[in-house]
């Protein structure tokens, strides 16, 4: 198969698009630093999110609330330095849209005047539905997010799988519907049984990206610390392992300490 990706020399929206129409799924990973985020754009990664999962992997916060808008513009113009290629999405945090669209237009515009990234995302449905028409009045592409909603887990109490229940099942289609009818480009789907995430996907016309969702979505999204083994003590079912680089890290640094206190290094060579 040919894939697009090969074809494009920047991803937008549009080539998002095409590649949910001939069947191409969509590959999207986490960034939060230019380093990380160059090696993303060389291996042709489909899709960057500069996620507010960052108050977890590079602030030690145990919730995505706590990140700030100043916080996650620093975030995503660390990583839109590094990416040629690559459609950035980035987050836009808890308390910048819910509840007054006119922050949320005010705040969709810091992100993209001040990062140059190429679209945000927000999570909810119907009920963040007048902020998303705002946002996109302006010409801002959005993502959106239904199932489990990190921001919204003091209401849920727990991070366990959504919509397991019909009725919240029932909710969950609806706001697919609703999302796409507002025009977003796109939406994640996370921790919703593999069934209900292949229904909306082939019910809605734009990208399904999934997390936790199964294989009949779109597309996939993963944070890269956790796919790349740098997070600890984080297994859910979803995640499958990649590498074991934060075993790689710890024993690089044990050679490096163990070198530097038996003055192996540096050597004659790595000195002037």
């Amino acid at each position: 198969m040919a894939y697009l990706q090969t074809d494009v020399t920047k991803v937008t929206t549009r080539v998002l698009q095409n590649m949910k129409l001939h069947g191409e799924k969509i590959a999207m990973l986490t960034a939060y630093d230019f380093s990380m985020a160059q090696l993303l754009d060389r291996t042709k990664i489909d899709v960057v999110l500069v996620g507010d999962s960052a108050a977890n992997v590079m602030e030690g916060y145990k919730t995505t609330l706590p990140i700030t808008l100043d916080e996650m513009i620093v975030y995503a113009s660390s990583v839109v330095r590094a990416i040629n290629r690559a459609f950035v999405v980035v987050d836009m945090p808890f308390g910048t849209y819910q509840g007054n669209s006119k922050q949320a237009l005010a705040s969709a515009i810091r992100i993209m005047k001040e990062t140059g990234a190429d679209a945000v995302k927000l999570e909810g449905g119907e009920e963040v539905l007048e902020s998303i028409q705002r946002i996109l009045s302006a010409g801002i592409p959005v993502m959106g997010h239904l199932g489990l909603t990190p921001q919204s887990i003091n209401k849920f109490g727990t991070y366990a799988v959504r919509a397991t229940e019909e009725d919240e099942a029932n909710r969950v289609i609806h706001d697919a519907h609703i999302l796409e009818e507002a025009g977003c480009f796109a939406m994640v789907l996370e921790k919703v049984p593999a069934s209900l995430a292949t229904r909306i996907a082939s019910e809605v016309k734009i990208p399904v990206i999934g997390i936790g969702a199964g294989h009949g979505v779109d597309g996939q999204v993963l944070v890269l610390q956790d796919m790349l083994g740098i997070t600890q003590q984080f297994k859910p079912r979803y995640l499958r392992l990649y590498g074991h680089i934060g075993e790689d890290i710890s024993n690089a640094i044990q050679q490096y300490i163990s070198d530097v206190k038996s003055v192996n290094f540096p050597n004659e060579k790595e000195q002037y």
